[in-house]
């Protein structure tokens, strides 16, 4: 999905627990140079999306409701932002609660992934490039040009073929690099639609390993998802060939982590049972795949196929609040700057 702000409200039933991270045990679980947990995963929100709240509000929103601070904060930046921007730095700094950031930057949309490849925005990624190294040396998460395979145009040419998006990843990354920029953990995000996977294309968007740290994809619980095992490995009748995306990616690329870096369930109406049951699917079934290091929740009162608030209800609220309190999100401590 594709915020039109940075972060963005919404409102429910807030569990009472509060947003404070407990204790961390054991001692010995770390994250990597390439921000792996060593023991469980990251609990991660894109906080109260499209709904005009700036980052420091949403996210303190978001936390208060679900009842606990969030490992991972997921941005969106379009263009010629620079980021991240002031305020997410402070969340990131935050002195007793730090956070890592996952920034997902769509450098353009005037330009095909072709003419980025060639080089039309370089002077914007250097300038990009700049700003980090002077605002902000931690190690972050990104993600460049989410979801593309809805944006594939298999027509020679084009400019936005499957090896045009490859290409223009593989670019920016490297220009990245070139200009001194070290602490960029890349995730190449997929949408984890079973439809577009079965594409003939599909394959040649990944950029390579050199360029992508972590595998990305952004399944949503919609009428046809009934758990968090069915959210994670879709699979259609009318696609027989396809395995589902955590069989494909725990297959083409068996050493890499895995994020979900967006997931939500959509409100059913006249299903008040379904969020609470799904939530507690999550806990249940998280413990058979363990290549996923990360879930990151998409939380907005007005996301484009419908409402993936946590909490429209008390037991959705209580529900997503004994997830969130999982031992296993609460496992390894986020680097401190």
């Amino acid at each position: 999905m594709i915020p039109a702000t940075a972060c963005s409200g919404a409102r429910g039933a807030a569990p009472t627990a509060t947003a404070a991270r407990p204790t961390v045990t054991p001692q010995s679980c770390v994250a990597t140079a390439k921000l792996i947990p060593s023991c469980g995963a990251w609990w991660g929100v894109a906080p109260e999306v499209f709904t005009g709240l700036r980052p420091r509000r949403a996210l303190e929103r978001a936390e208060r409701r679900m009842g606990r601070s969030a490992d991972i904060l997921h941005v969106y930046h379009r263009g010629s932002e620079l980021f991240p921007t002031a305020q997410e730095i402070e969340l990131a700094r935050d002195p007793e609660t730090p956070r890592l950031l996952l920034i997902n930057w769509k450098p353009s949309f005037d330009h095909t992934w072709a003419e980025i490849a060639e080089g039309a925005l370089d002077s914007r990624i250097d300038r990009l490039a700049a700003h980090l190294r002077t605002r902000f040396p931690e190690r972050f998460f990104l993600t460049v040009h989410h979801e593309p395979e809805d944006d594939v145009s298999p027509a020679e040419g084009s400019g936005m073929t499957a090896d045009d998006y490859a290409a223009m990843f593989r670019h920016v990354v490297l220009r990245l690099r070139e200009r001194g920029v070290r602490n960029a953990v890349t995730v190449m995000t997929y949408m984890g639609a079973p439809n577009w996977a079965s594409q003939s294309w599909f394959e040649r968007l990944y950029p390579g390993d050199d360029v992508v740290d972590w595998v990305a994809m952004d399944p949503y619980a919609d009428a046809r998802v009934a758990d968090f095992s069915g959210l994670v490995n879709k699979t259609r009748r009318e696609y027989a060939q396809w395995p589902g995306f955590y069989r494909w990616m725990q297959r083409r690329f068996p050493g890499k982590p895995i994020m979900v870096a967006e997931w939500g369930a959509f409100e059913r109406p006249g299903q008040p049972d379904f969020k609470p049951a799904f939530f507690d699917s999550v806990r249940a079934q998280l413990g058979g795949y363990p290549q996923i290091k990360a879930l990151v929740y998409f939380d907005s009162p007005r996301a484009p196929r419908g409402d993936t608030r946590f909490d429209v209800t008390p037991r959705a609220a209580e529900a997503f609040a004994r997830l969130a309190r999982d031992r296993r999100f609460h496992a390894t401590p986020v680097p401190r700057p």
